[in-house]
């Protein structure tokens, strides 16, 4: 499994516009068919009648990461909607649909071409009780890999304009691990296009 080489943390638009520039540049070759890792986060709330709004969309290709801060931001760049509606993009991950249908509730940003990681890999493995894994269930199963996702973390402020350390660590994992499994299954000669079950 390769390793996260850059991950830009930012509440900026211009600096999620220069990232989507640069990884599309790094992957010009590539582009008719690429793979990004996707994955939000938000504060937990314990309150069944409130739900917190999407913190931070995390989205990663290849060995690039992008942490975009939406709480805080001052609007959403043209280029991130675009990118994130492309036609020859496949956003995968796990439970991605849950984290469109909220992206699209709370802030109103459309994601085409999602693959939920649980049921490509349900099917290539023949293992049915994958359609309700979670991340790191199926890191242990795809990547033969190990994973650590500690509660203190996943339920922690992701609201904060500050994240900590763990905080971009773990969020960077996430949207990494999805495409490293998004990019084996698709490494397994299983297709990558709008599966989502």
């Amino acid at each position: 499994m390769a390793h996260i080489r850059i991950c830009l943390v930012t509440d900026n638009p211009s600096y999620v516009t220069h990232w989507i520039w640069q990884t599309e540049s790094v992957h010009a070759r590539r582009l008719h068919r690429l793979i990004v890792g996707l994955d939000i986060e938000w504060r937990p709330t314990f309150n069944s009648n409130q739900q917190s709004q999407v913190a931070i969309l995390q989205l990663c290709v290849d060995h690039r990461c992008l942490i975009f801060q939406l709480l805080h931001c001052h609007y959403i760049p043209t280029a991130l909607t675009t990118f994130l509606v492309n036609p020859n993009y496949n956003f995968v991950g796990v439970g991605i649909k849950g984290d469109v249908e909220k992206l699209e509730k709370d802030y109103g940003i459309s994601v085409k071409n999602v693959v939920d990681l649980r049921h490509l890999a349900a099917d290539a493995y023949g293992m049915t009780d994958l359609r309700n894994a979670g991340l790191k269930k199926m890191c242990e199963v795809v990547l033969g890999k190990e994973m650590e996702k500690p509660k203190h973390i996943t339920l922690g402020k992701w609201d904060n304009k500050w994240l900590s350390e763990d905080q971009v660590q773990y969020a960077c994992i996430d949207a990494f691990v999805s495409f490293e499994i998004g990019k084996r299954l698709n490494a397994s000669g299983v297709m990558l296009l709008n599966k989502v079950n």
